[in-house]
This record gives structure tokens, sequence and C-alpha cells, in this order.
């Protein structure tokens, strides 16, 4: 294996990139017509176009790469994660075409990939297991029949992918129907597959995972185990390693438990055995991730093992030639993602006119950005991941604090307010009560909206901008190092602070339509759902700021809305 292609985008594909350049081999990325300019297409060794703007049209799109990597002369496929990563379809159609595929079969993809035949699995080894669905679920009646036997709350969560996206907890019996259709649309929209199931969800629960990898002679090791309980809507926001405050029986049951999932399931690479730890310390078995974690590199940070070489040393067919390594130090990893922390986590795409990244003793900065970037809504909202690490918890976290102080971007609102706001929390520094819910249920949150107006977010001089020239999309780059005129960088107008504005019913962001509650002269209530926005890949709700009739109702199913466009009316009775 000489060359590998890396079927993804932004941090996760630069990531790979690099590895390959540690481990001597060709990069050769793939980019969307939105990621022309980005950095993965510049510092790979090669590059080409995917024709297109959606993920459906680009990084989806198995027909295209494929043709992609026999025309650029690869020899292997990194997945990265997201996307294609989980998908048996792609992994064989890579095989299909004499390429090496650099994660595990299609088997055991499909085996694991799917949350409810990997339940089957966990269950078979003994692995412990709360109450759920043998098989998908096709109505939203059937959920209700299993909340109505095992009790509230329950978990509905798309049987294929993760990251969170098509998973929703009911808590009554209520919002079950709406809830229901909206993890059914997230996971057709985030891996192309609707089926969903249900099962008991642990109150307060923390998330709790392990990084395996096995060789393709049967030997499996755990890297480490991480905890990843602080999310927004269910997906991760902050993640470390080794997962805290758990006992050695706990820690030694996960290990136990993963290591015979994988084995069980005929898994050869790296993957993630993902658990729920309740309140009373039960452990439930969650989830596997057939694929590298945005969250790796913590366990590489305690470890000194790179898992990209790892995977591609098991791709090679080379036994790993350890055992589970020894632990040293502690280390936290900041998801610093596009969004406005100050407007509930809402996506924020826009263009980067500063960025400085921290640096010093025990800090990493892995990114898919830099200052110039313009950030879609296309694509997830990450932009960089900070690591830190310290040779105790408390040490890593007095880092991060430092770190965090020194890292700045301007231009849009990104995670870092709500990053330095939770290292001043004494549930996660000290008690460590976080859980899966904490920062909707508990955190308070005093974060202010962003403004590009206040001080520190100003813009400042352009940075030079790419040019491509493509030939049969094969990339070339033409640096045009000019300052941007004054008329266009004051030309974009500032998008709207709120939702509401009177009557009118406004979009908080730029998104598309996916779901119309209503219909035109319909009474509604405070609160109710009148709209379902989806931006990066995340569907956003938006309810009724007053009672009234519906009027006006201008907004259509699949059509793109401006951050602070108009939706509908909302008028007095």
């Amino acid at each position: 294996m000489k060359s590998v292609l890396i079927a993804n985008r932004g941090e996760i594909a630069v990531r790979i990139i690099r590895a390959c350049k540690d481990h001597g081999l060709k990069s050769i990325a793939v980019y969307s017509d939105e990621d022309r300019g980005s950095i993965h297409a510049q510092i790979a060794d090669d590059a080409y176009s995917l024709p297109g703007v959606t993920a459906t049209q680009t990084y989806l799109n198995i027909e295209k790469i494929i043709e992609i990597a026999l025309r650029s002369g690869a020899e292997a496929v990194h997945p990265g994660y997201g996307f294609l990563s989980e998908n048996a379809n792609f992994a064989q159609a890579v095989l299909d075409a004499g390429l090496i595929w650099i994660g595990p079969s299609p088997e055991a993809i499909r085996l694991l990939g799917d949350k409810v035949s990997a339940r089957k699995i966990a269950a078979s080894v003994g692995a412990p297991l709360v109450a759920g669905t043998a098989d998908p679920v096709d109505t939203h009646e059937e959920v209700l029949a299993f909340a109505q036997q095992h009790g509230l709350p329950v978990a509905i969560k798309a049987a294929h992918g993760g990251g969170g996206r098509g998973l929703k907890v009911a808590r009554t019996m209520e919002e079950i129907p709406e809830l229901f259709g909206s993890a059914v649309r997230e996971a057709i929209t985030s891996f192309g597959r609707g089926e969903c199931f249900v099962e008991r969800y642990l109150d307060k629960p923390r998330h709790v995972e392990t990084q395996v990898l096995v060789d393709s002679f049967g030997h499996a090791v755990v890297i480490s185990s991480r905890d990843c309980s602080l999310q927004r809507r269910h997906q991760k926001l902050v993640e470390e390693a080794p997962a805290p405050f758990l006992s050695t029986e706990q820690t030694a049951e996960l290990y136990r438990s993963s290591k015979a999932i994988m084995k069980a399931a005929g898994y050869v690479g790296a993957g993630t055995c993902e658990f729920l730890v309740g309140l009373d310390g039960t452990i439930s078995f969650l989830e596997v991730n057939t694929r590298l974690q945005v969250e790796h590199p913590v366990s590489e940070e305690v470890t000194g093992i790179d898992l990209v070489r790892e995977q591609f040393r098991i791709a090679m067919g080379e036994p790993l030639g350890f055992d589970d390594p020894v632990i040293r130090g502690h280390s936290i990893e900041f998801r610093i993602n596009g969004e406005d922390p100050g407007r509930g986590f809402l996506p924020a795409p826009g263009r980067i006119s500063e960025w400085q990244i921290p640096s010093g003793p025990g800090v990493r900065v892995d990114a898919g950005f830099q200052r110039g970037d313009v950030v879609g809504g296309n694509f997830d909202s990450l932009l960089a991941k900070l690591i830190v690490t310290g040779s105790t918890r408390e040490q890593a976290i007095e880092r991060a604090r430092r770190a965090l102080s020194e890292f700045t971007i301007g231009g849009l609102a990104t995670a870092l307010p709500f990053h330095r706001a939770i290292l001043e929390d004494p549930a996660f520094t000290q008690d460590f009560k976080v859980y899966t819910s904490y920062i909707e249920n508990e955190f308070v949150n005093e974060i202010p909206e962003f403004s590009k107006n206040r001080p520190g977010h100003t813009l400042t001089h352009a940075a030079p901008e790419n040019f491509v020239a493509e030939v049969n999309g094969h990339r070339f780059d033409v640096v045009l190092h000019a300052p941007e005129p004054i008329h266009k960088r004051h030309r974009a107008k500032q998008g709207m602070t709120g939702i509401v504005t009177g009557s009118g019913l406004l979009s908080p962001m730029q998104g598309t339509v996916v779901k119309i509650a209503v219909l035109e002269g319909d009474i509604v209530e405070v609160g109710d759902l009148v709209i379902v926005l989806e931006a990066m890949k995340m569907e956003q709700p938006l309810m009724a700021h007053k009672s009234g009739v519906i009027s006006n109702l201008t907004a259509i199913i699949g059509e793109n809305i401006s951050n602070g466009g108009k939706l509908c009316d909302i008028i007095d009775v």
C-alpha cells in the first residue's frame, strides 16, 4: 500500500493526510465545490474535484468516489468518520474495485453498524443491556406500545450511523409521534436510511466508551476508555481520556465487554464501543461505531499510539504487537464548532476573519479551517479540536483554561465561550455531575449571543485567497495575495438575533425547511411546533412565539431559508 484516497473533508481529512506523510504514503484528497479552497485539498499530495455542493452529491456519492480513486491511482481508501465511513456498501464497492479498504469488513459493518443486530451480539457475550426492541419499528404506534410496557423516558434511535443524529428522547407519550418522525428524517438525511429502534433511556446517564483495535490475527486491545458526557442535541462537545470517576470493576467490565463484542463480530480495525452509565453505576451497552471517532486524539495523547497509523498497519495485514497500553496522564478534547452557544447552539455559518490558535505545553490543535475560509451550511459545523493533556485531570483543566483564553476565532460564532464557561463549572471540574443532557437541563447558560460588533470580533484584513483551476477534475492552486475590497467586506447584513419580530416568525439561521407542522389559518398556542429547519445536518424545531392564527405561510418543504428570512405570521385571533 503506497497511496491512500481520503473520502472525507475538514479536520479529519487533514489528520489522515498528515498520518499518510508520517507513514510514507501518498495522500489523495477529494473536495466538493464548497471545499475548493480547503486546507485538506491544499495539503494533500493530490486532489480531485467531487462536483456538487450537498453531501449526497459529493461525499456520500459512492460512484463518484470510486471513479476518482481508480483514476487517481489510489491503492487504498480511508473513509474518516461520518459520511460513508459506516456504509457497508461503500466498503464493498472499494473492495470490488480492487482497492484496500482501511476499516472493518463490510460484514462487520453490517453486523455492528446496525444497532439492533449489535445489541444481539452484545447480549450473546454477556454485555450489560437495558430493554429495547428486538428489531426496527415502523410506526410511532410501536414506540408508544414499547413505552407503555417499559415506561418513560425512551430513546428513539437511528439503526444505522452515529454521531447523535437520528436520536430523540421522548419523556412524554404526547411527543412520541413528532420525535419519531424527526428521528427518521435525520437518519435519512445523515445516513441514507431511516430505520429506527427503541430502547429504555437511562435518566441522567454518563456516556463512556472504549477505543478498540483488532488485528487480522484476532488480537484485540483497548487503547483507553473515554468519557463523552458533555453533549448538546446528543452530539458530543467535550471528551476526555481516561474516563474519570469509574471504579476498577466498571473499567474492567468495559474492557472485557468491548473485546468480546468485537471478536464475536469478526471485527478487524479501529472501532469504538459506547456505553451509558446510570446514576446508580449501572452500565448499558449503547452501540459500536465501526470507524475512527472524532475524539480519538485523547486516547492517542494518553498512550502515545497513533491510531490512524495503526489503521494503516492493520489494513496492510500487520499484527498489532502489543497489549492494552498503560495510561499516562489525562487528556481533554474540546470541539470548536461553528455554532452560537448564546442562542442555544444554533449553527452559525460564516467567513473566518480571525484565527489564532493556542500552543504551549500539552496543547494540540487539529483544525480543518483557517483564516479567510468560509464555513458553509451544507456540512458538519466542526472547525477544529483543541486537545489538552496534563499529568493529571486537574493539570489538564488548568492548561485548558490557558489554551482556551489564547484561542481566537473572528467572523462567526463558535463554541469557544461555552468551553471557557464549562471549565468554571464545578459540576464538570470537581463534582463530575454532568450527564448527556446536562447542558440542556442544568447548565446555567449566561453566554451572550454572538455579535460581530463585540470587541474581539472585529473584521480584519482578508487572508490570501485560493483560486482553483481544474483540468479533468484534477486540482491546481492559484493564490491571490490581495486585500479584500471594503465594499465586499461590509456588504453582508447582520443576521437576526432572535426568531420573532411582532407577528412574524423568522428563521434564526440559514437552513432548509424539512417539515411544516401547520396550515394557513390554523390556530396555534405558544410553544406549538410550526416549522422544522435542517442545517449542518441537525434539525432545529421552530415553535410559535405567541398564540394566534397562522397567516402568510410562505415556507415550502425543501426550500433554503436565509438567516432572518420570514416564514409566516402569527396574528391575534
